[in-house]
């Protein structure tokens, strides 16, 4: 299928396409370790919680990640500590995430899709209802994903904390509507928290450099069954993924 152009009013091609896109696996294996040698992201884990995501790995069961959003850099250190940690395996059977306009610019939009991206239209760029019907089409493809067996990555911050680094801002009713309609399906999708943290920030509203966010610290909490209503969810996302980004900072 040709790919589509991604604007907000071709939405209907745009997420029946990466209801099926398939990047090359190895290519992104490829790529995720050239960025864990340039970012070198250290890796740590809450107790019992690297042994669960073996499992889990092994189990071929659908990850639902949840990550805070620091920095324009946070898809590239998050890849590095993806090839760091116990979540390799799932490299080219995860979706991404990311906002539209990343996938303007050719060659941007080519390492986006490499990395599994799927395009999201925000309403803080496009308005509230313009981007309704193009919301629920993405979390439609992002549930149909996890009924298949992918991982799904999510900034459930939806933007940039550039309030305080360590802590999690205000989250999204999306993470929670993926999850309750992949159950929906019939997957069983597992909450995998992930904190980051690239250190004291004395002003959280400059995002780090590209030398800044070298060796950032990443923290894996304890995965969790999810509970069966969105809002539910949301709220287990809000205070599970504050359990790992606290553990992220301490570890720094």
């Amino acid at each position: 299928m040709e790919r589509p152009e991604v604007v907000l009013e071709n939405s209907d091609a745009v997420y029946e396409f990466y209801r099926d896109h398939q990047q090359n696996r190895w290519q992104a294996r490829g790529a995720y370790a050239l960025l864990a040698r340039r970012y070198r992201a250290r890796v740590a884990y809450a107790p019992a919680a690297r042994e669960r995501l073996r499992e889990l790995v092994s189990q071929r069961r659908p990850l639902l990640i949840s990550i805070n959003h620091l920095s324009q850099l946070d898809p590239y250190t998050v890849a590095a500590a993806a090839w760091s940690s116990v979540l390799r395996p799932v490299i080219g059977r995860t979706r991404v995430l990311a906002k539209d306009e990343l996938f303007l610019e050719e060659k941007l939009r080519r390492r986006i899709d490499m990395m599994g991206g799927i395009p999201v239209f925000r309403g803080k760029d496009h308005g509230l209802r313009a981007v309704n019907a193009a919301g629920q089409q993405m979390i439609d493809v992002c549930a149909e994903r996890l009924r298949r067996g992918d991982g799904v990555a999510v900034f459930p911050e939806g933007t940039c904390n550039n309030v305080d680094p360590t802590q999690v801002q205000s989250v999204g009713s999306g993470i929670g509507h993926i999850g309750f309609r992949a159950m929906k399906l019939g997957a069983q999708p597992v909450l995998v928290s992930l904190g980051l943290s690239y250190g004291p920030r004395t002003d959280p509203t400059v995002e780090p450099s590209k030398e800044e966010a070298k060796s950032a610290s990443f923290y894996f909490g304890v995965p969790v069954e999810l509970p069966a209503r969105p809002a539910e969810i949301a709220r287990l996302v809000r205070a599970e993924l504050q359990t790992a980004l606290d553990g992220a900072v301490a570890a720094y």
